[in-house]
Formats: C-alpha cells, sequence, structure tokens
C-alpha cells in the first residue's frame, strides 16, 4: 500500500509539472554547440549520445562555445554502470577565472547495489561550499535522465526529469551575492575523485572495472547568448526585456513546482549545508529566512 501511494505521489507531481510548458527549445547539435576541451581521445560520438570515458590515466570534459546569462539548459544523462566508487560525472556552468560564478550537478559513485548522490553546489565570486546532496527515486544507470539548470534575475533552480529539486533565490536585499553578471558556459566531464566522492573517500575507485562510461545526449540549451560582437553582457541580458524566463510566472515556483520541491526534500535530501551547524559557526546568510 505504501508503494503505491509512493508512486501515486510521482504520477501527480509529474502530470502537475507538464502541465507548465517549460522547456519547447529544440536540441542542438553537439558538435557545433560544444568542443572537447580535455583529454578529446576519451570522449566517443556515437550517433546523438556523447560517451564520456574515465580510466587511470585520465577523465575527460566538454565545454559550449558560447557563453550564456539567464534561460535554461539541460542534457539527458545515462551514468555509469555497476561499481563506480570514486568517480564524479558532472554536469555544470561556469565562467572563468578566480572570482567565477558556477552552477554544479554533481553525480557521485557508489559501490554495485548502493544509491548514487547528485550534490548540487553554486559559486558566485568565486565562493562556493552551498552543497546539498539528493538521493534519487530511480536508478540512473538504467536509462536516461534530464538534468537541468533555470536561472533568471530571481531565483536558480535544479531540476531531474523536470521536478525541482533545489531552489536558490536571490537574497542580495539581505547582502547575499547572487551570479546575475557574469555570463558562463555549459560543460560535462567525467573525473576521479576517489580523496571526497563516495562516503567521504573510504572508498576509492577501482580500475579494474575502468573503463567508466558516462553517456550524455538531447541538449537543449535555450538561453540569453553573449554575442562576439559585445562583451557588454548585462546590457545585452540583464535587463528586463522579452525573454520568456522574465515572465512573472517564473519569478519563483508555483504551486505545483512547491509541492514537487517539498516532496523531494521530504523524501530524497540527505544533506543540506544550510542545515550543518557543526560545519558554521554561523550559517550563511542566505540560509535564514
Amino acid at each position: 500500500m505504501t508503494s503505491n501511494i509512493y508512486l501515486l505521489e510521482i504520477a501527480v507531481f509529474v502530470l502537475a509539472f507538464f502541465s507548465v510548458n517549460f522547456d519547447l527549445a529544440a536540441c542542438v547539435n553537439f558538435s557545433e554547440a560544444f568542443e572537447l576541451n580535455w583529454a578529446p581521445h576519451h570522449i566517443i560520438s556515437e550517433g546523438d549520445q556523447i560517451k564520456l570515458t574515465l580510466d587511470n590515466i585520465s577523465g575527460c570534459g566538454f565545454e559550449s562555445k558560447k557563453k550564456y546569462l539567464f534561460g535554461q539548459a539541460s542534457v539527458q544523462i545515462k551514468l555509469i554502470e555497476g561499481d563506480s566508487a570514486g568517480t564524479v560525472t558532472a554536469f555544470y556552468m561556469s565562467s572563468e577565472g578566480t572570482n567565477h560564478d558556477e552552477l554544479d550537478f554533481e553525480f557521485l559513485g557508489n559501490v554495485s547495489g548502493e544509491p548514487y548522490l547528485v550534490q548540487t553546489n553554486i559559486y558566485v565570486n568565486g565562493t562556493g561550499n552551498r552543497e546539498q546532496r539528493h538521493t534519487l527515486w530511480f536508478d540512473p544507470t538504467l536509462g536516461f535522465h534530464t538534468y537541468s539548470f533555470f536561472w533568471n534575475r530571481h531565483c536558480i533552480v535544479f531540476l531531474v526529469d523536470r521536478i525541482p529539486i533545489r531552489v536558490f533565490t536571490n537574497k542580495e536585499e539581505k547582502g547575499v551575492l547572487f551570479p546575475r553578471k557574469q555570463a558562463m558556459s555549459i560543460r560535462g566531464s567525467v573525473w576521479n575523485a576517489d580523496d571526497w566522492a563516495t562516503q567521504g573517500g573510504r572508498v576509492k575507485t577501482n580500475w579494474t572495472h575502468a573503463p567508466f562510461v558516462s553517456t550524455f545526449r538531447s541538449f537543449i540549451i535555450d538561453a540569453c547568448e553573449l554575442l562576439p560582437e559585445t562583451d557588454d553582457i548585462l546590457a545585452q541580458c540583464g535587463k528586463l526585456s522579452g525573454f520568456w524566463w522574465d515572465k512573472p510566472a517564473f519569478d519563483g515556483l508555483n504551486r505545483h513546482r512547491s509541492h514537487q520541491l517539498k516532496w523531494v526534500q521530504r523524501r530524497h535530501l540527505v544533506y543540506d549545508y544550510c542545515k550543518d551547524t557543526a560545519r558554521f559557526t554561523e550559517l550563511p546568510r542566505e540560509c535564514i529566512s
């Protein structure tokens, strides 16, 4: 009975979310939109799929040729199967330099039979330490699932299969920095992080299982693009305009999305930096309502 209620909850929330047109953009061509920026010989293109491989020599990664400020970016990923302990697969956005902005999905591998953890993080002006970790309501190694960033001047939303798992709200009026001034490229990578990724680094990567492969496909980018003829991204994208993400409906979560987020927090949130009193003597300002 409990299992049926759990499945019904998922069905209701997904139906509610799909009643809102949140991503109507078409998939981009990978070779036109992205370039291989790390160990290209470890990246395999098969039809519409991009396979990132990790072995004991190197990981690998790619980056979009253009940079963006506000909008939405998403991809479908099938994560490393079997014993993936010590590995990290990442889908993220980042600007350049020491004082960069960054939005992260990091998928932390685990030993066979144990669940993946999804770590999200937000860097503003070079400072991160805003981690949340979630389990998932499905096995991300059995098929493709969609992971998305939605980002405007009011909030950042992390979504899994169009369900919000995290919201970072603009609280600049309280002195909290918010990433709204730096254009970011869209990136993906896989690498070895067995010093911290799995059970705090206690479980190391088993290289007898290499190569480890994560597969990406169906990239969607519907965002304000930094044009090559100007470097004034704020003038181009930072003002209120006709972009769909500037509409009042996207200032925050509506009731359905708020229910979805609460469901995820109740069932799948396993770590929140805002509740880590052992880590902070004083909670960050963004954690205070």
